[in-house]
């Protein structure tokens, strides 16, 4: 799958958009596999991708929300080759208030990468994370996230960039 998330900055937090006030966030991961009907109602709530198939397709897929707060406010699939020393990144989302000129947050999209990045770091990957850029997200990718083109839209973020991200959002 192609990742298409505006990355709007990096922040240390999440940023209300309106008031510049930051909040504290947490993540964790779905453990319960999303079944179709599932997928759906999160569609028919404004989320654009069927959330059913990466579980299906043995990914991991993690929540972020604002800490002690129950709303979803991104998503993230992700899946570990240990083997091969990286985590691929099959789809990244933000929740349907955190999208377009009117989002309620700023900062969702890098904070999901940072995940990413953090949960590579944990298993031994060293934080490379590989993913697929929808093609007019390149240069934006390389430029905010430090990412760096392996061939044609096929992506990673190496140690460096990895650690980078991990220290502005895992103080």
């Amino acid at each position: 799958m192609e990742v298409d998330i505006d990355i709007d900055g990096l922040t240390n937090c999440l940023v209300e958009r309106e008031t510049g006030r930051q909040y504290d966030t947490e993540y964790r991961l779905i453990a319960k596999t999303i079944s179709k009907s599932e997928a759906d109602a999160l569609q028919r709530q404004g989320w654009l991708f069927d959330w059913s198939i990466p579980h299906r397709n043995g990914y991991e897929v993690y929540e972020l929300m604002i800490k002690d707060d129950e709303t979803i406010q991104g998503m993230i699939a992700l899946k570990h080759f240990r083997d091969q020393y990286y985590t691929h990144v099959d789809i990244v989302e933000s929740a349907p208030h955190n999208r377009g000129n009117t989002k309620k947050y700023k900062g969702v999209g890098a904070h999901l990468f940072a995940i990413a990045c953090k949960l590579s770091w944990d298993v031994g990957n060293e934080g490379y994370v590989q993913f697929k850029a929808k093609t007019n997200l390149i240069n934006h990718y390389k430029e905010i996230l430090g990412a760096q083109n392996i061939d044609g839209q096929n992506m990673f973020i190496d140690a460096y960039n990895a650690l980078k991200l991990i220290d502005t959002y895992f103080k």
